[in-house]
């Protein structure tokens, strides 16, 4: 049996962004299956703006209602299941362009994330934002600056959503213990990348053994303590590339490497891509 798929921004998009206005009828129920159940390695965010959208999200079904925004996360395994009852927006987002604290809020909802409500206001400006976004990244791009502006309007709502999410942080009910330690995991790898890049080590720090962590990984999130380090140190390699002006050896010290030549070979094996490349295409 094959495994599910995992679906990657970078083979649909350059600029780390995705985003398309979707209307009633557009994708008869029918038709959904070309989707299918799949993971994607960046966030999916909806915008409902009348109407109703039907999703499964790791076996739970999950009904999008008018006037509210839901947010997919990269691992989860979902697919729809009507799709032509709404009218709204479907944005893809590399995780590289989501900042550190807007990530904690988005990844702090372990017991599955829920729709957020949006008032007549919010709604107004996550519309008015994503007009904006698809208005500019559908531009030939000659222009100056033009992708940063997108990156910037993009920004701009992404923390609206993470605002309007951390308003629900406290509305859910006790995590189990393996949500709680997978929480408390994801939180430690953010704060270590650099130091540790060892399953053992962050065993350790939990006070549980590796193969438990690597179980309740497993089962939280679908996916093993490794891929989950290795993720997350090309997640902070992206990073530097895209915003800073360290070169590619610094970088290779910065993130606890000593042979950049061997972390040029893991940034492509895991990318598609070397540093250089990377780096040029988003800074284009």
């Amino acid at each position: 049996m094959k495994d599910i798929p995992v679906h990657q921004l970078q083979d649909r998009s350059d600029s780390g962004l995705e985003i398309w206005h979707f209307t009633p009828d557009e994708l008869p129920d029918d038709d959904v299956a070309w989707l299918g159940a799949h993971r994607d390695d960046h966030y999916i965010f909806f915008l409902v703006i009348s109407g109703t959208s039907l999703l499964m999200i790791d076996f739970n079904e999950l009904l999008l209602q008018a006037s509210s925004l839901y947010y997919v996360l990269p691992g989860q395994v979902h697919y729809p299941i009507s799709t032509n009852k709404a009218d709204g927006w479907f944005v893809a987002v590399d995780t590289l362009l989501i900042p550190p604290d807007y990530r904690d809020v988005f990844e702090s909802q372990l017991l599955l994330q829920q729709p957020l409500a949006l008032n007549a206001k919010q709604l107004r400006q996550c519309h008015t934002l994503l007009l904006l976004i698809d208005e500019k990244h559908g531009e030939d791009g000659g222009e100056t600056f033009n992708l940063p502006v997108v990156h910037s309007l993009l920004q701009s709502f992404l923390g609206i959503a993470a605002g309007g999410f951390s308003c629900l942080s406290g509305s859910h009910t006790k995590a189990s213990r393996p949500a709680q330690i997978a929480q408390q995991f994801k939180k430690l790898l953010v704060e270590n990348i650099r130091t540790l890049k060892s399953p053992s080590a962050y065993a350790a720090k939990l006070n549980v053994s590796e193969p438990y962590l690597n179980e309740v990984l497993k089962k939280t999130t679908g996916l093993s303590v490794s891929y989950w380090i290795l993720n997350e140190v090309m997640m902070e390699a992206r990073r530097l590339l895209y915003y800073s002006q360290l070169n590619v050896k610094e970088i290779t010290h910065a993130l606890g490497y000593d042979d950049p030549a061997y972390f040029s070979r893991s940034f492509r094996k895991a990318t598609g891509t070397t540093p250089l490349a990377f780096r040029q295409r988003y800074r284009k």
